[in-house]
């Protein structure tokens, strides 16, 4: 039995993957420091179903803390690397900074340097599209530049892709950063569009929409991303030989970048009137200038991903956000009506 070392297991993402991961016959192991950064309660739910297997078992400590990792890594082996920890959100970021800088960047160091010690078979680092930043190019491809963010919490995540980078070139550790676009479904974070946007047209009160609505997204569901996670653990980069091509890895490294993307870009005013249809409520739109930090639009090239992986990502955003909001209804109210 593989063992896979899940960073954010108790995160929407993390949840999600875990349970496929144990569904697919690993043994997972876990770590989640149950941060507060959004409710709590949501984190230890998805936790207490992930321990609902004998296979699955987790540490609730900080990514960051030295020698937690290292001992980790020591006592599981882990074959498989995912790292999914991170503080998250591109608007938090400007205004509590810090906790980007320890656990984005001092997270990913102590991973790093774990899997020096202990080296998995290979490696799956989260980045995001926010790396994209400034880049105007649409869709946009793993080798556009990404030298622009527009938010600390993009820049961060440009920073982790460029250390693991130093650490496959010197180490010879396999790295692969998938970067993902505006990933959704059940069990998601409050703090994303879509959940408040459902929460507040449950509760008649007004949603907030930037940018006048001029918007738009490459939606991905989250059960398509962990698809495409589980179809690129056995796609282990290589080292290109001296001579020869570097094609879809870096010329000096085991390292890629993979996008994961629904690779279909949908206008903000489409997802609400998604909602509105899942919901049978009208929305009441307060709308508002753009904001700091963000981006216009974001739309995933993913021939990279079908090529390694023959995946091809394709919920429908009405098919998603009606299960979203069946979920929303069913876990905060008791009722799928």
């Amino acid at each position: 039995m593989r063992t896979a070392l899940v960073t954010g297991s108790s995160g929407f993402i993390g949840y999600h993957l875990s349970r496929r991961l144990l569904a697919e016959g690993y043994r997972v192991v876990g770590i989640d420091n149950l941060s507060d950064y959004y409710d709590v309660t949501l984190k230890l739910r998805r936790q207490a179903m992930l321990e609902e297997d004998a296979n699955f078992s987790v540490v609730n400590q900080p990514i960051e803390a030295a020698g937690v990792l290292h001992d980790l890594f020591g006592t599981h082996r882990p074959a498989v690397v995912v790292h999914l920890a991170a503080q998250a959100g591109v608007r938090h970021s400007i205004t509590e900074p810090r906790g980007y800088l320890t656990s984005n960047l001092a997270g990913t160091f102590e991973l790093l340097e774990a899997a020096r010690a202990f080296p998995p078979r290979h490696m799956l680092l989260a980045s995001t599209s926010s790396v994209y930043g400034a880049n105007e190019s649409l869709p946009y491809h793993e080798d556009d530049r990404t030298d622009h963010p527009l938010s600390f919490y993009a820049a961060t995540k440009k920073a982790t892709e460029v250390i693991a980078h130093s650490y496959a070139h010197l180490y010879g550790l396999p790295v692969t950063m998938f970067r993902f676009f505006t990933v959704y479904g059940p069990w998601g974070r409050p703090d994303m569009a879509l959940f408040k946007f459902t929460r507040a047209i449950l509760a008649g009160e007004p949603i907030d929409v930037y940018n006048h609505g001029r918007m738009k997204r490459d939606f991905t569901h989250v059960r398509d991303l962990v698809g495409a996670i589980i179809a690129l653990i056995d796609e282990v980069p290589v080292r290109p030989a001296e001579g020869e091509s570097a094609k879809d890895v870096s010329p000096v490294a085991p390292w890629r970048a993979v996008n994961i993307g629904n690779s279909d870009p949908v206008a903000l005013e489409d997802m609400i009137a998604a909602v509105e249809a899942a919901t049978g409520r009208k929305a009441q739109r307060n709308m508002l200038p753009m904001q700091a930090g963000d981006m216009v639009a974001t739309w995933a090239d993913t021939a990279r991903l079908q090529q390694l992986t023959d995946q091809t990502l394709g919920t429908d955003i009405c098919e998603g956000v009606k299960e979203f909001v069946d979920w929303y209804q069913n876990y905060y109210f008791g009722q799928n009506d």
